[in-house]
């Protein structure tokens, strides 16, 4: 019951910032105080909308709101999303764009499972809609899925990256972006044991926590400066009595804001400052810059605990992946396995999350695909959230994973292979 009641504390706090938004919104509009002008109410009312949307939007999933892609024929095409394989914690999105032919580069993006939605990565989807028929893992948040579902950590995360490729078929790319890079990694090189015509076609790792250790940042430092029950004694909780997850331990989205929040704790204060001023001058508008990025950064979910303490304990502080000696289901996942899947690394050189280094460092692993199947890129000036969503990737990044892409799209086999299918068929 402790840490329900933390959890449902959390609730608490954030319910009671949100309806004194309200209010405070909704008594400084009343017509009356008009007949005595007062900037004091202005800037009341703006305080009161900025944080009533504030904390409204915490709980609130947001939506994807794909616009229509332009096509060949001077039509716009309406996009839609539809479930491709539905799971309990998290489905395979397809976003089906009617009356257009379906493009040739098939490809899923696995979407980061770290306190944000998928919908984090809406401006990457826009951007290769009109060239690529794209996927996407949609995870869902934990405080929603019932405890009779059972548990979900780094093992199930990487099977139902298993799954959904295999889904898919061999024809697919894969770009796994941040937190799911190494999990993507695993996959990839447990297909090719288990399943290997069911390997992708390439595999593009962006900003992710392959090797931590090579690169420290705050992220790594937190990971080591603490102790595994530590670390659940302070960010574990039971989920609270208002959701179907009620009971399920978790890593609550909130908490996970708050470490976000705090990391540039300056520059999101004079963000709000800033809009609460544009708002009381009528400067501000729905659709405006700061609405439209922290409406999605402020809308996190909840991770169950297994899943966060495994990355902790196995990713970070163990590096498993860096040292190849992850296990799946009790079997050795070995990355060297991989022979055909080429594989890009993508950095930032101000990326503060996973610094240069860590990502590349999955080049090393691949002991058994020739170095022409590899390839890596580190984009200058670019951060974490620059190097696939920003102009970074818009202008340099998102048209070198392209062409990797084309250049990889043929058939995987090795030619020693091909003759040999080919002998056997005469």
């Amino acid at each position: 019951m402790r840490y329900m009641a933390s959890y449902d504390l959390m609730e608490t706090v954030r319910n009671t910032n949100q309806w004194l938004g309200a209010s405070a919104l909704a008594m400084a509009s009343y017509p009356a105080f008009s007949m005595f002008p007062n900037p004091g109410l202005n800037w009341m009312a703006a305080w009161g909308e900025v944080t009533e949307r504030t904390f409204s939007r915490i709980v609130v999933k947001p939506d994807w709101n794909i616009p229509a892609i332009p096509g060949n024929d001077g039509q716009d095409h309406v996009v839609s999303a539809e479930i491709s394989l539905s799971r309990d914690f998290g489905d395979l999105l397809h976003f089906k764009i009617s009356g257009r032919p379906t493009p040739p580069r098939k490809v899923l993006l696995v979407a980061p499972m770290s306190g944000h939605y998928a919908t984090l990565l809406r401006s990457t989807v826009i951007s290769l809609l009109p060239d690529c028929d794209v996927y996407i893992t949609d995870w869902h948040n934990a405080r929603d899925i019932p405890v009779s579902a059972g548990k979900f950590d780094v093992e199930d995360y990487t099977l139902y990256l298993v799954d959904f490729m295999k889904h898919l078929g061999p024809d697919t790319h894969v770009i796994a972006v941040c937190q799911p890079a190494p999990l993507a990694l695993a996959a990839t090189a447990y297909l090719a044991e288990e399943a290997p015509d069911a390997q992708p076609r390439s595999l593009t790792l962006i900003g992710g926590p392959i090797d931590p250790g090579a690169a420290p940042t705050e992220v790594t430092d937190f990971g080591h400066s603490v102790t595994m029950g530590q670390l659940e004694h302070m960010m574990i909780q039971r989920v609270g009595f208002k959701y179907a997850g009620v009971g399920r331990k978790v890593y609550p989205g909130l908490l996970q804001l708050s470490s976000f929040i705090s990391m540039n704790a300056e520059t999101h204060f004079k963000a709000f400052s800033d809009q609460i001023g544009r708002v009381a001058r009528g400067e501000a508008h729905e659709h405006d810059k700061h609405n439209k990025f922290y409406d999605e950064y402020l809308a996190v979910m909840d991770m169950t605990a297994e899943f966060y303490l495994s990355t902790v304990d196995r990713i970070f502080k163990n590096h498993e992946i860096a040292s190849n000696n992850f296990t799946v289901a009790g079997r050795k996942v070995d990355i060297g396995k991989i022979t055909t899947v080429a594989v890009k690394t993508v950095e930032g050189s101000k990326d503060d999350i996973s610094a240069p280094g860590q990502c590349v460092a999955a080049l090393d692993l691949l002991t058994g695909l020739p170095d022409s199947k590899k390839a890596s890129h580190l984009e200058e000036g670019a951060g974490h959230y620059g190097i696939f969503a920003g102009g970074s990737w818009r202008e340099n990044i998102r048209p070198l994973v392209l062409n990797f892409i084309d250049e990889n799209s043929g058939d995987p086999q090795p030619k020693a292979k091909k003759a040999a299918n080919k002998n056997q068929a005469a």
